[in-house]
């Protein structure tokens, strides 16, 4: 099996098994820190292409009666394909993006998961972008067609994409369901880690 068919099946694995996770109301990877969702700016569209997807499977089933070795054939690509397309919603649900005292874990489903330690943060802001253009050295992880959250790094980080490729990031956006909370937090925790540490008590003179 090439490594292009092992990294597709790994990817589907993962959908399954967010599922599953979906179903049991429990969260992947999240540890002691915070999670903060993404999936509410994708949810429609979503639902949308779920829907599309069961009319069709209808209709392709009325025209392929008169031909049931092609209409059983027919239906179970519309299931693996609805199958992966609720992996998808389920993935973004219980992977949320990840917020803890040393780092910001950006995701998306199953096939972004890029960790980022905060001392590495130069600036964070809110921003609403709905238009990306690919740029060398930037990660837009867009939900939605948007991003809402942009983190320009001090250094560079590795990211790897989908297939392996290694790429070096100085530039991160992406979307959260409460980026002004997000935001938030990411400068309370580097403002708290940057603070000086309070000086001891003065030591009380021993009597003599």
């Amino acid at each position: 099996m090439t490594r292009t068919a092992l990294t597709l099946l790994r990817h589907e694995l993962r959908l399954v098994a967010s599922i599953w996770l979906w179903a049991a109301r429990r969260r992947h990877g999240i540890g002691g820190g915070t999670g903060f969702g993404y999936s509410r700016g994708q949810g429609t569209m979503m639902l949308g292409f779920g829907f599309v997807i069961v009319i069709e499977s209808i209709m392709m089933s009325v025209l392929l009666r008169n031909h049931p070795a092609v209409q059983r054939v027919w239906f179970m690509m519309d299931v693996y394909t609805l199958l992966l397309l609720i992996g998808m919603h389920a993935a973004s649900v219980v992977r949320p993006h990840v917020l803890d005292r040393g780092f910001l874990r950006v995701r998306r489903a199953a096939h972004v998961d890029l960790r980022i330690p905060l001392e590495k943060i130069a600036h964070v802001r809110r921003e609403l972008r709905t238009t990306h253009e690919r740029a060398d050295g930037e990660l837009d992880v867009v939900i939605g067609a948007q991003t809402t959250v942009t983190l320009e790094l001090a250094e560079p980080v590795a990211h790897f994409t989908f297939l392996g490729r290694r790429r070096h990031i100085r530039l991160v956006r992406f979307h959260a369901d409460d980026a002004d909370g997000l935001v938030r937090e990411i400068k309370a925790i580097r403002q708290a880690r940057s603070a000086p540490s309070p000086l001891p008590d003065p030591v009380p003179d021993l009597p003599v």
